[in-house]
This record gives C-alpha cells, structure tokens and sequence, in this order.
C-alpha cells in the first residue's frame, strides 16, 4: 500500500481524463492519471481529427492526444503506465489497485471510455484509417460524393448512415438480418430516404484494398445461403455498437443496463466523490470536445467537492 492520500486519482488517458488533469494539476490538486490500457483512448487510432476546435487545417488522433499529455505534465499531472485491476469505493480515502500496489485518494475521475465493437477481420485492422472508420461523425465528411456502406442494424448504425448521406452519393446498410433492430422511428427514416438501401442476411467477410492501401469495397456473405459477392464502395463504417469500459465497477457503481456509468447531477455518480467524465457516462454524443468538457466539469466537480 501507497500510505500517500492524493487529492485525485483520474483513471483513463483519453481526452476525458486528460483535460481533468490540466484543470486538476492546474487547481493544484496534484492529479495521477493511470492511463489504461490504450493511452490516449479512441483517438489514437484515428487518423485526421477535423472538428476538434482550435486546428482549422485538422491535427492527427495522436498528436492531439499527445499535446494534451504534455500540457497535463506542463502542470505537475503524474502519469503510471498501467491498468488499474480493482477499486475499493466502499469508504473514504478510495482505494486503486494495480496487481499488487495500492493508491489511496479523496476523489476519483472515471474517464475509461467505451470501446467500439470491431468485426474483428484482418482487413479490417489493415485498412482502419484507410478507409475503415467507427465514427460517421468523426470521419464523414472526408466520403463527400462518395460510395459507403455501414454494418449493423441498430440505432447507431441507422443512426450512421442517415448522417452519411448529407456526404456520399450511396449509403448501404449490410445487415445480418433481414430487417432492421433498430427503433421504429429510425427504421422509418431510413426506408424513406432514398439514398440508403439494405443489403440483408448477409455480414462483411472481407474489406478490399488491402493491396492499394485504401478501401475499394466489401466481400459479403449471405448468412443463409452462403453466397460471396463483392460490393464496391469507398469507405466502411462499422456500426455494431460500443461497450463501456466499466467492468472494474460493476457492483461498485450504479450503471445502466448497457454498463455506461449513471451520472446523478452534472459529473456526479453514485458514489460521493466519485466523478465520471467523457464516453464511460456518454452514450449520445461519443465526441472528443464533448468529453474533453466533461473532463473539465469532472475537475472542477473534484475541487469543489473537496474544498467542501
């Protein structure tokens, strides 16, 4: 055990977490941030962010990520390379584990994020940033007059490609299914616009491109008949939802039947000084600003919790 009791402890290294360390580091709160799993969060694997605010010619996932952690450490933020395996909420000063160390704290940030469901294929790995996305919000403009498909069926994939016809010319929903789980009123809107069209009981087996480096179509495969066609199109966009990254709270913290941590009042969870901030709490907007402003609400929460 780490006898040290720390203002706060910010667990998760996205734009969550980090803006709560610049606010927290800044407010002298002398912040540690255990960076997870994959440090820097969603944003590492995306290519060219183009509606974060202040890059009006765009700045890389990475880089952005990175300018972040150096502002965090400008400011006196410690940061452990690890993953937290347990946390004890039951009583004050709260406990962090990471195996066989322990970190003692008056507040907790949760910033975990949620993590995109993949299809899981080699081609997709390959070509993701190339082609391949998770987020139409993030990355649709970049298929203005273009071909796209987006698998899934359900809200976030109905939800996609209405969003992706302002941009491509073609939008076709590959769905495992043949019809959409989706709620009605988004199942609605997709069957009347007239650029989205369905391509039913079937899944992606392959992304093509593979060998010019960018996407030039699909391989599906007819789920009943077992048939392969190959679709062109210019981009792919994979809709089959997100899990949030809340395991280690379970039981702990009041969650929703998805798992995204419940928020009481503003960053407040159910557990006094407890915050959460950024896409472990948000299942709408999933956006790197929308959780960097939480993460500065879920700091200013910390501090003001404390000082009372």
């Amino acid at each position: 055990m780490n006898n040290e009791i720390r203002n706060v402890i910010i667990i998760g290294s996205g734009p969550a977490g980090l803006t709560a360390a610049i606010y927290a580091s800044r407010a002298d709160m002398k912040p540690l941030v255990i960076e997870g799993q994959q440090p820097g969060g969603q944003l590492t694997i995306t290519t060219e962010v183009d509606n974060y605010p202040g890059f009006p010619d765009g700045i890389n996932g990475p880089e952005l990520v990175m300018d972040m952690h150096k502002q965090a450490e400008r400011f006196g933020t410690e940061f452990i390379s690890d993953v937290v395996t347990s946390v004890d909420l039951s009583k004050r000063p709260f406990v962090v584990r990471i195996g066989d160390v322990s970190y003692k704290s008056k507040t907790l940030i949760i910033s975990t994020g949620a993590s995109a469901k993949w299809l899981g294929i080699e081609s997709e790995k390959k070509l993701m940033g190339s082609g391949v996305s998770g987020c139409a919000t993030c990355d649709g403009f970049f298929f203005k007059g273009k071909e796209v498909v987006v698998a899934g069926g359900g809200d976030t994939a109905v939800e996609e490609a209405l969003f992706l016809t302002k941009f491509a010319t073609k939008v076709s929903i590959i769905h495992r299914r043949d019809q959409l789980r989706a709620s009605k009123i988004m199942q609605d809107r997709a069957l009347k616009n007239e650029k989205i069209s369905f391509i039913w009981d079937s899944v992606v087996d392959k992304i093509l491109g593979e060998d010019v480096g960018h996407v030039t179509g699909v391989r599906i495969k007819n789920v009943k008949s077992g048939s392969i066609t190959d679709f062109h199109c210019n981009g792919v966009f994979i809709a089959i939802g997100h899990t949030p990254n809340t395991k280690i709270f379970e039981g702990l913290l009041e969650l929703d039947e998805k798992g995204y941590i419940i928020l009481k009042q503003r960053t407040y969870t159910s557990v006094e000084g407890v915050f959460a901030a950024g896409d472990v709490a948000d299942p709408v907007y999933r956006q790197a600003v929308t959780a960097a402003g939480m993460g500065c609400m879920a700091a200013i929460d910390a501090e003001r919790f404390l000082e009372g």
